[in-house]
């Protein structure tokens, strides 16, 4: 998958352009060089980056004229797609918004909380061993997502604090949206966990761990 995010900046620069090019249909070193108007090295050197980042792989190779050597195809691959886009996250919001607007409060929780656990047994499909590894483990992925969270002491109660919250933009206006996150710290931490989350115009995630019974 890729490991960048692309706005506009990107996409004007060469390396975006690039991009564009293979997105139309997969092109060779010299073809991308010729329609940019780059050396081949310096085509070779952006397509190094953009592969490392996910965005462009090999895509077999295309015999020219002659009897030279076959020359590689480069293609971006469909995964990336979604790197390219900026749709997701602004539909993903409103329709979050709709769907917790129409449920009832009872139902909205369930399906948040189902959500959450099926995000967490996606991105950790296996369980730590021991308390703290899995403490960790859902810091860890809070960050991924963009939480910003550490694992704190308050008075000998474990605390996940954040200092943002991965979904601020539809908290702020949602605090029902904190269920989903709550079921996918709780999953990944393998015990019960209690909300204590700031939410309004700058949310941010807190979780405390309660001691097994």
């Amino acid at each position: 998958m890729p490991r960048i995010g692309l706005n506009q900046r990107f996409l004007d620069s060469t390396r975006g352009q690039i991009l564009s090019l293979l997105r139309c249909e997969p092109r060779t070193v010299e073809e991308l060089a010729t329609a940019a108007g780059l050396t081949d090295n310096a085509v070779r050197a952006h397509l190094v980056t953009l592969e490392r980042d996910g965005m462009v792989r090999q895509a077999g190779t295309r015999r020219g004229e002659g009897a030279g050597k076959p020359a590689t195809l480069y293609e971006v691959p469909p995964g990336a797609e979604a790197a390219l886009s900026h749709a997701y996250a602004p539909v993903l919001e409103l329709l979050l918004e709709e769907i917790v607007g129409q449920l009832p409060p009872d139902r909205a929780k369930a399906l948040l909380t189902r959500a959450g656990r099926r995000l967490a047994d996606e991105l950790v499909p296996a369980p730590k061993s021991g308390l703290q590894a899995r403490l960790e483990a859902a810091v860890a992925l809070l960050n991924g997502l963009g939480g910003a969270a550490s694992i704190e002491k308050r008075r000998g109660v474990t605390v996940i604090q954040g200092c943002g919250c991965p979904l601020s933009t539809v908290v702020a206006r949602r605090p029902e949206m904190c269920h989903a996150v709550t079921a996918l710290v709780a999953e990944v931490v393998g015990g019960k966990v209690r909300q204590c989350c700031q939410h309004g115009d700058r949310p941010s995630c807190c979780f405390e761990v309660v001691p097994a019974a």
